[in-house]
């Protein structure tokens, strides 16, 4: 079986050397680029499965790398990994917003990158849910026609703004997703939503869902995500 083609874009020579042994070790089919431009132009000429991208790059940076291949439509849906250094909140917020489907901090263990890599590509390979399809994940059953929601068969009683939210984490389970998404994603004319509010519907959508509000999952200092099964 022919193994997924990882592009890596790294311009530190250690880290690229245990990315690429890691990944080639797993079967993967890796190229590489040391710089944003270099990254870029084997995106568009080698057509990876996923690009692992470093945030502090020379000539374009991380950030700008992510915009382009997001603005590019022969890769708007390439799938984009992000490498960052511990505690750059603000950054790891922006790539999620301009595209990127996760990230990985620095230093970071290579059986998690692993992982992260696989569930990225998984994630990719599937078709999310449609808006009107009934989901059913953990012991959460979610019919969008109805408005509503079932946990272990008894109904649970939502808002529109708790509803909305819930299906939209619950239809990429394990995407993780900025408030500011959110926000874009549920808000409406009549249902005014702000990035500070969306705090406050996940502390009442966890208390309405019960024990199941644990698969409501906040990532600090970036956002939320529905936990994969």
């Amino acid at each position: 079986m022919t193994k997924e083609r990882i592009l890596i874009v790294e311009d530190e020579e250690d880290i690229l050397e245990l990315v690429r042994y890691n990944l080639a070790r797993e079967g993967y089919d890796v190229i590489e680029a040391s710089s944003g431009e270099e990254g870029l132009s084997k995106a568009r000429s080698k057509k990876p499965d996923l690009v692992l991208l470093d945030l502090m790059l020379p000539e374009l940076d991380g950030l700008e790398v992510c915009k382009r291949l997001r603005q590019d439509d022969e890769m708007v849906n390439m799938p984009i990994v992000m490498l960052t250094a511990k505690g750059e909140e603000s950054d790891i917020v922006a790539g999620l917003e301009l595209g990127a489907d996760d990230y990985i901090t620095k230093p970071f263990s290579p059986k998690v990158l692993i992982a992260r890599v696989r569930a990225v590509l998984r994630r990719g390979s599937a078709v999310p849910a449609s808006e009107d399809q009934t989901l059913s994940i953990h012991n959460v059953v979610i019919n969008p026609g109805r408005h509503e929601v079932l946990v272990d068969g008894e109904p649970v009683s939502l808002t529109y703004t708790e509803f909305k939210v819930l299906h939209y984490l619950a239809r990429r389970p394990g995407w993780v997703f900025t408030r500011y998404q959110i926000v874009d994603a549920v808000r409406g004319e009549h249902y005014p939503v702000t990035e500070r509010s969306v705090d406050v519907q996940i502390v009442g959508l966890r208390k309405k869902l019960g024990d199941a509000g644990e698969y409501v999952e906040t990532v600090r200092g970036v956002g939320y995500r529905f936990r994969e099964e």
